[in-house]
């Protein structure tokens, strides 16, 4: 079995490097039935040291994600947490929904940016739903988790497994997969019967069955199959 690969500050040093800040960005809930797809970016200070144990949330148990979250955030720099509804999915598509929560969560960070410091954030760009035009300042890297995704509408570099390579990445996919769940443990008691307090939307067997007997709720991805279907089968 492969060993784990451990995030490092290579590109958090490139940066550095040239004077600027990295900003890592990542997104979870893509695959889910139901809830938003939540995104997270993170920005350490120039010299800090790695969190340690720090890796890709999907790999880490979730009271260990718990701990790290704590951790990242009294050690970031700067924190912004975005999200995309069902409703902007069912909407949008899944890749500009997740656009949309990446592009509200490097604002978030930038503007906490700019509470300590006067920055021009005013700029130009492709203008997604619920983002102001603005453009990332020069001092920052923009640095995504997968492939590029020009819909975000602002420069940034992407990088495949970023979340297991990069240190920043792999803090905003904690601090991302910790957020939502979370929202999904809170929507669990409001619509019991699905699962969602372990699920946290997935479509494991409890929360098709809850589809099955209860319908869907308005956080559900009414264009996700089998939603779409089951919608087909009682028209």
């Amino acid at each position: 079995m492969p060993a784990l690969r451990v995030p490092t500050l290579t590109r958090e040093r490139a940066a550095w490097r040239e004077g600027r800040l990295l900003v890592g960005v990542d997104e979870v809930g893509r695959g889910p039935l139901a809830g938003p797809v939540v995104a997270a970016a993170v920005a350490f200070p120039e010299g800090c040291r790695k969190v340690r144990g720090l890796r890709d949330s999907k790999t880490l148990l979730p009271k260990r994600r718990e701990i790290l979250a704590v951790i990242i955030r009294s050690k970031a720099l700067a924190i912004g947490v975005g999200a995309a509804s069902a409703r902007e999915i069912d909407r949008f598509n899944i890749r500009v929904a997740s656009a949309i929560a990446m592009r509200r969560a490097v604002d978030r960070c930038l503007r906490s940016f700019a509470a300590r410091e006067t920055l021009g954030l005013a700029g130009h760009g492709q203008h997604l739903p619920g983002c102001e035009r603005m453009q990332a300042p020069p001092q920052y890297w923009i640095l995504i988790d997968g492939l590029p995704l020009p819909e975000i509408g602002m420069e940034h570099r992407a990088l495949v497994d970023g979340d297991a390579l990069c240190h920043s990445v792999a803090a905003a996919s904690v601090v991302a997969k910790t957020v939502r769940d979370a929202l999904m443990r809170r929507l669990a008691v409001r619509y019991p019967g699905y699962g969602w307090d372990t699920n946290v939307g997935y479509a494991t067997d409890g929360h098709q069955e809850g589809l099955r007997l209860l319908g869907p709720t308005r956080h559900h991805r009414r264009s996700f199959f089998p939603i779409a279907q089951l919608q087909l089968d009682l028209s």
